[in-house]
């Protein structure tokens, strides 16, 4: 269920301040998020991290620090990024993990300078790891074959997935890694959501089977991961997620594979979406209002344009996902509208179905100059964003006890065209 908390805050007063479209964060609905997760996850034995990739903002890394929660990192510069709020690095109590199936950029050197714990996907990477000078314990992510996420895009899971060594490798990676000296301390899998939290818990169990049986064969396992993807409900009536079965779950896990490998095994789950999806709205402006009329072409449709884009909030252009809208100060019908946005692109569209064909969303009576509110625009909004179009980053504000922040500014051409030079390049 979309949460609600713009409903009662004054966005024109923020808009006035920041201008539009803006992201607006509710500190109360990320701390409550954080809250069912450790009720279930306390540390220790069953820890949790964060995969910052939903959401990598300063402020949101240091509540996920303030709670004592780890890092899911997967670029070098998202592990100096966590690592600049207080994360500590080192592979003794790894709070941050590397994940990645590709070492890009700066990331061997960041491997190396940090001591953070490399979780490796593709097998390639235990020799890049020993020409780059790493010597120390690794993570390895495994393909168990099945899963996948909250939509069939987003195929975490199973043969059609480039995520991860497939499991029928996983042998041959093993033996390469002690031949390294390279010995695995971490084995990880994500599978995804699924549409619903009874398929997620299903595949949980079921992986968890899977790794049970692999245990025996790592003498310095010290922890399993299970990767993220607890579900998240984008649509409004849907039902509260019960975190408690997937609590149960864990525990089980824990004590399974801890008899399995006869030693203390520790249970790891890496939720992103889950912690800050609800914790963000984007805010944008009706700047008016057209139609179209039915012809040999398709039917027509009345057109909202907004000044928020995919270049804001990307997931509806990508792979049609739904984000509920309402108009803020307004309730009750009106006409179905097909919410737009600025960019001259014809896929800049926020009213998609699964099949990314227009959906009309029926919205009260709007007219220019209303506030358009998309919900759950906290995970992959801001992280997603582009400078397409040169349009800048929209700001980020924050509210917290009444009281609003600004977390980033909006960006600026110095910002986009800072970066452009002219550089004999000696090759």
């Amino acid at each position: 269920m979309p949460d609600t908390f713009s409903e009662n805050l004054d966005l024109e007063a923020i808009a006035a301040r920041v201008g539009t479209p803006f992201f607006l964060y509710s500190a109360d609905v990320l701390r409550r998020r954080i809250a069912t997760v450790k009720e279930i996850i306390p540390g220790g034995s069953l820890q949790a991290r964060y995969a910052m990739k939903a959401c990598s903002t300063k402020r949101i890394l240091e509540e996920i620090r303030d709670a004592d929660l780890w890092i899911d990192a997967v670029s070098g510069n998202e592990v100096l990024r966590a690592r600049n709020v207080g994360f500590a690095c080192g592979t003794e109590l790894p709070k941050i993990l590397y994940t990645s199936d590709v070492f890009r950029d700066n990331a061997l050197d960041v491997i190396k300078e940090t001591r953070v714990l490399p979780n490796i996907g593709s097998p390639a990477m235990i020799e890049q790891l020993v020409d780059a000078g790493y010597r120390g314990p690794i993570g390895v992510r495994v393909n168990p074959g099945f899963g996948h996420g909250h939509v069939r895009e987003c195929d975490t899971g199973g043969p059609s997935s480039k995520h991860g060594i497939w499991h029928e490798a996983t042998e041959m990676v093993r033996r390469a890694a002690t031949a390294a000296e390279l010995p695995v301390t971490l084995l990880h899998s994500h599978i995804g959501s699924g549409p619903q939290i009874e398929e997620f818990n299903r595949n949980m169990a079921r992986l968890v089977d899977f790794f049970a049986d692999m245990v025996p064969s790592y003498p310095d396992l010290e922890a399993i991961n299970l990767g993220g993807g607890i579900p998240h409900p984008y649509r409004p009536n849907t039902d509260v997620i019960d975190l408690a079965p997937l609590g149960e779950i864990l525990r089980n896990a824990q004590e399974q594979l801890t008899a399995r490998a006869g030693r203390s095994i520790r249970v790891e789950i890496e939720p992103g979406r889950y912690f800050v999806a609800p914790s963000a709205v984007l805010v944008s402006r009706v700047h008016d209002l057209k139609t179209t009329t039915d012809n040999d072409k398709g039917p027509g449709h009345k057109f909202a344009m907004v000044d928020a884009g995919f270049t804001d909030l990307l997931r509806p252009a990508m792979y049609g996902a739904y984000h509920h809208i309402t108009v803020h100060g307004k309730s009750g019908s009106g006409e179905p509208v097909v919410v737009a946005g600025p960019l001259c692109e014809s896929g800049d569209v926020f009213t998609r179905d699964a099949r990314e064909f227009l959906e009309p969303r029926e919205l009260p009576t709007l007219e220019r100059g209303d506030l358009l509110v998309f919900h759950d625009a906290g995970a992959y909004g801001v992280q997603m964003s582009s400078y397409y179009n040169s349009l800048g980053r929209a700001p980020q504000v924050w509210s917290e006890a009444g009281q609003f922040y600004l977390i980033s500014r909006r960006e600026l051409l110095e910002d986009i065209v800072g970066n452009e030079c002219q550089e004999h390049l000696p090759v």
